[in-house]
C-alpha cells in the first residue's frame, strides 16, 4: 500500500511539472553578441534600459543612447516608445528578468522586441573578455 502511495504521488508530480513547463511562454531574446553586431548594422535599433536611474549611475553603467523607462513605470510611459514601434527593440536590464517583463507588455502592444540574454552583467562581461 505504502509503495502504490508513492507511486501515486511520483505520477501527481510529474503531471503537474509537465502541465507546469507546457505552458512557459518562451521570451523572445538575443545575445550579447548579436546586440553588439545589432548595434553596428542597425542604426534604428532602439535600446531600452528598464533599470531604475539609480542602477544606471551604479557599478554596472548605461549603455550609451538608451533610453531609459524603468520596468515599473513602463506600462504608464509606454506612449513614449510610440514613435519606435517599427524599429527593433533591445530591451536590457541586469540580468535579463525584468527585461523579459518588458517584453510582454510591448509585444502585447505591437512592438518588435527582443530581450538581451542576461543583461548589464553578460554585456560588461563581453567587454571584459579579450577579442579573438
Amino acid at each position: 500500500m505504502n509503495r502504490n502511495k508513492f507511486l501515486l504521488i511520483g505520477v501527481f508530480i510529474l503531471s503537474l511539472s509537465i502541465i507546469f513547463f507546457a505552458q512557459q511562454k518562451t521570451v523572445p531574446e538575443m545575445k550579447v553578441s548579436e546586440l553588439k553586431e545589432a548595434m553596428k548594422s542597425d542604426s534604428t535599433l532602439v535600446i531600452l534600459d528598464v533599470r531604475t536611474k539609480e542602477e544606471l549611475a551604479g557599478e554596472l553603467g548605461k549603455i550609451d543612447g538608451v533610453i531609459n523607462i524603468p520596468v515599473q513605470e513602463l506600462e504608464k510611459r509606454i506612449n513614449e516608445l510610440e514613435k519606435y514601434k517599427k524599429n527593433n527593440i533591445a530591451i536590457i536590464c541586469r540580468s535579463g528578468r525584468r527585461s523579459a517583463v518588458a517584453i510582454e507588455l510591448l509585444n502585447k502592444n505591437g512592438f518588435k522586441a527582443k530581450s538581451v540574454a542576461d543583461g548589464m552583467i553578460e554585456y560588461r562581461e563581453h567587454e571584459a573578455k579579450p577579442k579573438k
